[in-house]
């Protein structure tokens, strides 16, 4: 990304995810969807780090936060719909297979798009970036808090998603089928907070918006753990997903402004943080079999506590 440029970058992951998606359409065995999984997964990853500081170098330092925020809703409304192109390519046309079609086709609308627009990049300029140059910028206390808050966060959003329906299943008696609507409302609250998130994030400071979010969800979750009325169990879920919308996104854009002339290196280290949404869950799993389910919960919570304690920790240096 440093020699290429970001632009350039973001076209070969879409390019890249293109590709994948046309092989499974046209070879559909289990090799290749092995393959296009991999190539997948690589262009996903790409996409991710070299996006956010293109999207973010395009506008104002002001508004940054709100921009990355505006994608993670677009993100959430494109999950959303995933499922209702397969569904509409099956009775439609006999033939889920036709949804890899649809999203190369996407792609290619994609690359198109991006490869004849005029990206002008307004706040940052990156110096090349290194592995080694990437973790060192750990040394920096900044950087590191905003690196477990990103890999906290995620965990936090995955454990939390992973045990909604156990959740209600315990504590208001409901069966899995009805369980299992919980995590359409903790979606449902995450589309909402990003969504007025962008236009909030334009008026409000992003560290004010994000102290408040965090104590929200610490107050919502030790009274999901208390409380077993259903309704009032649907109404803390909506209010966690609400309230978690946005974090992701604002320490971001704290860690980017940082250092605007790493902005490349700093982005892998975030992106690299999201796989404690594997080591969050992982941690709750083996303590909800050595000791219990409420145990578990309490990984969650210490997560939260702990992207406080961090974002405090932030605070002294950000404006």
């Amino acid at each position: 990304m440093g020699k290429a440029g970001r632009k350039k970058t973001v076209l070969l992951a879409l390019a890249t995810t293109c590709v994948a998606m046309i092989i499974p359409f046209l070879f559909y065995t289990f090799y290749t969807v092995l393959i296009a999984f991999i190539l997948l997964g690589i262009s996903n990853t790409i996409l991710q780090v070299s996006l956010n500081p293109l999207v973010a170098a395009m506008f104002n330092k002001e508004k940054t936060a709100s921009i990355l925020t505006l994608g993670q809703f677009i993100k959430s409304v494109c999950s959303f719909f995933g499922p209702i192109v397969a569904g509409f390519t099956a009775s439609r046309f006999g033939d889920w297979k036709l949804t890899f079609a649809v999203f190369a086709a996407i792609s290619v609308i994609s690359v198109f798009l991006l490869a004849f627009s005029k990206v002008e990049e307004l706040g940052f300029k990156s110096t090349p970036a290194t592995f080694s140059g990437a973790l060192g910028l750990l040394k920096d206390k900044f950087i590191f808090f905003c690196f477990l808050s990103i890999f906290l966060i995620v965990g936090f959003d995955v454990g939390l998603n992973v045990s909604i329906p156990e959740l209600l299943m315990r504590h208001a008696g409901l069966t899995l089928e009805n369980a299992g609507y919980g995590n359409s409302v903790y979606f449902a609250a995450k589309t909402t907070g990003a969504f007025l998130g962008t236009f909030l994030l334009l008026k409000i400071k992003p560290m004010k918006y994000l102290l408040v979010s965090l104590f929200v969800a610490l107050l919502s979750y030790l009274a999901l753990m208390l409380i077993h009325e259903v309704w009032s169990l649907r109404v803390l879920i909506f209010m966690l997903g609400f309230a978690g919308a946005n974090v992701f996104s604002i320490i971001f854009s704290f860690a980017l402004q940082r250092f605007p002339s790493r902005s490349n290196e700093i982005s892998a280290l975030m992106i690299m943080g999201v796989v404690g949404g594997a080591v969050i869950p992982f941690v709750q799993g083996l303590i909800n079999d050595s000791i219990s389910f409420t145990a578990a919960l309490s990984v969650i919570f210490a997560s939260l506590l702990l992207i406080l304690i961090f974002t405090f920790n932030l605070k002294k240096n950000v404006q």
